[in-house]
């Protein structure tokens, strides 16, 4: 199983790098411009099997995870158009921009892709993760997508990368995870500390 990570976010990195770790076949798919100048990415690009074209990593690939940023997502979104996308399996780890026209950015993938298997997952993390979370306190991170085989594949795929798999049901509340996300971005952004803040999800 090839697990492809489309955008050269912080988030796209360190994802790969943990599950490079336990040993998965990782590639990378970036767009034309881009410019390794974190150290992760400067590691990553040293080896010729690992960074790609958004194009080829799809085509390499049994499993994506959509990583970048927003202003790079209708270039994603088209490269998965023109692909044969059959058996694969995406997951979105994006959030739209927080607006008055809301839009989730799970919607828009999923206008690109038919009806190919779609998951969200990762997306409380944030695409500058892990500087949102310096002291890697966040354990847990929220799922969705149909409820078949592939979705226990999303599950195993939070676990090898060392968090805990909330199910959060079906892919229409992929929207609700996004809305998680931008209340705690806006509780982060009223505090006077100026620091990120997380929820803990608890049972009693």
């Amino acid at each position: 199983m090839k697990i492809g990570i489309l955008g050269g976010t912080k988030l796209a990195s360190t994802l790969g790098n943990k599950m490079l770790a336990m040993n998965q076949t990782v590639v990378f798919g970036v767009r034309e411009d881009f410019v390794t100048k974190e150290i992760e990415w400067k590691i990553l690009n040293m080896y010729l099997d690992k960074i790609f074209s958004y194009d080829t990593a799809i085509e390499m690939s049994d499993i994506l995870l959509i990583c970048c940023e927003n202003e790079h997502l209708p270039k994603v979104c088209e490269s998965l158009s023109a692909s044969d996308l059959k058996n694969k399996i995406i997951i979105d780890c994006t959030n739209g921009a927080y607006t008055a026209e809301f839009s989730c950015n799970t919607t828009l993938i999923k206008k690109s892709i038919g009806q190919n298997k779609l998951f969200k997952a990762f997306n409380n993390l944030g695409i500058d993760y892990p500087k949102s979370d310096p002291m890697g306190l966040v354990k847990e991170t929220y799922f969705c997508g149909p409820d078949s085989a592939e979705k226990l594949s999303v599950k195993k795929i939070i676990e090898w990368v060392g968090f805990r798999p909330v199910d959060a049901g079906e892919i229409e509340n992929a929207m609700l995870l996004e809305a998680f996300y931008h209340l705690r971005k806006t509780i982060s952004f009223q505090r006077p500390e100026k620091m990120d803040y997380h929820f803990k999800l608890i049972a009693v």
